[in-house]
């Protein structure tokens, strides 16, 4: 017989708390992109999130030290998980409620399952079906939505799913490297060199961002991505990945566009619409299919 995984309190008290700093972010990036720009943004909260793991892992007496024969590797993995990632959803977040780009933007799961078939490593099965299914339900329910109304920014849409797919894309490149590097080590200098790309990329795409003008707030938000979100959030979730089965992690991930959704009407004054929480129900049906793991017949 298998043994069933049976989390400790300390274990719950984790996974909540990381689907909450996780959920709470998106409507928070909203609040940020009404006075920063998205790429601004991004330069500022990850180079800031990435000095502070950097500090915290060495603090730990991690080794992040990356031998010079790997630095191009990294920066490889880097164009999908952080450039293709963080730089479409925030681009597609700009024209889209928190809610609803959250929820978009959890596809990811199931587009990495795709992406795994088309590369080999995964056979095409009943519950890969359902999630592709439901996952594209939940997209069309929001393009419609953007389609039809007034001011919908459809293209926002395509955005969020290219920055899934790249997710998506990234965490197989990940999976299929074999660096021999601390996941930590990898991912600190990924978002280091991601950092500096958005720091390049933004004085050319974007205005120069009135620092006087912003308001505490805004200061507040983004200390909330920098220590919250890449900061904390990322320890747990380093932590978790060790330990626990990738049941909690979906079961994590399922929440985190719920949490968006209801914590977007406080923090941005976004009121979910019933479209919403239908494509909402629909990712979470997508992300079990594609995430939780078929529960073993035990035997003699």
């Amino acid at each position: 017989m298998t043994n069933a995984w049976r989390p400790t309190g300390r274990d719950l008290l984790l996974l909540v708390a990381l689907t909450l700093m996780w959920g709470v972010n998106w409507p928070m990036m909203k609040f940020s992109l009404r006075e920063l720009s998205p790429l601004w943004f991004r330069a500022w909260t990850m180079t800031g999130g990435a000095l502070l793991l950097l500090a915290f892992f060495s603090w730990r007496g991690m080794n992040l030290r990356v031998p010079r024969a790997h630095w191009g590797a990294i920066a490889w993995l880097a164009l999908p998980n952080i450039l293709g990632w963080h730089g479409l959803s925030i681009v597609g977040l700009s024209g889209l409620p928190s809610g609803r780009a959250a929820i978009l933007g959890f596809t990811m799961p199931v587009w990495t399952v795709l992406v795994a078939i088309l590369l080999g490593e995964q056979r095409l099965n009943r519950r890969v079906f359902i999630s592709v299914v439901a996952a594209t339900a939940a997209v069309g329910l929001l393009a419609a939505h953007e389609l039809n109304a007034l001011a919908g920014r459809p293209v926002a849409v395509l955005w969020m799913q290219g920055g899934a797919f790249c997710w998506a894309l990234g965490t197989v490149m990940m999976r299929r490297s074999n660096l021999g590097l601390p996941t930590e080590a990898v991912t600190v200098w990924m978002m280091l060199l991601g950092s500096a790309c958005f720091w390049l990329i933004a004085p050319l795409a974007e205005p120069f961002p009135d620092v006087q003008a912003l308001s505490a707030g805004l200061w507040w938000s983004l200390l909330y991505g920098v220590v919250l979100n890449y900061g904390y959030a990322q320890v747990i979730w380093f932590n978790m990945a060790k330990r626990l089965p990738p049941s909690a992690s979906a079961f994590s991930i399922m929440a985190v566009p719920v949490v968006g959704t209801l914590t977007a009407t406080f923090i941005v004054g976004e009121v979910p619409r019933a479209t919403d929480w239908a494509a909402a129900v629909c990712v979470m049906v997508a992300i079990a299919a594609a995430l939780i793991p078929v529960r073993a017949k035990s035997g003699a």
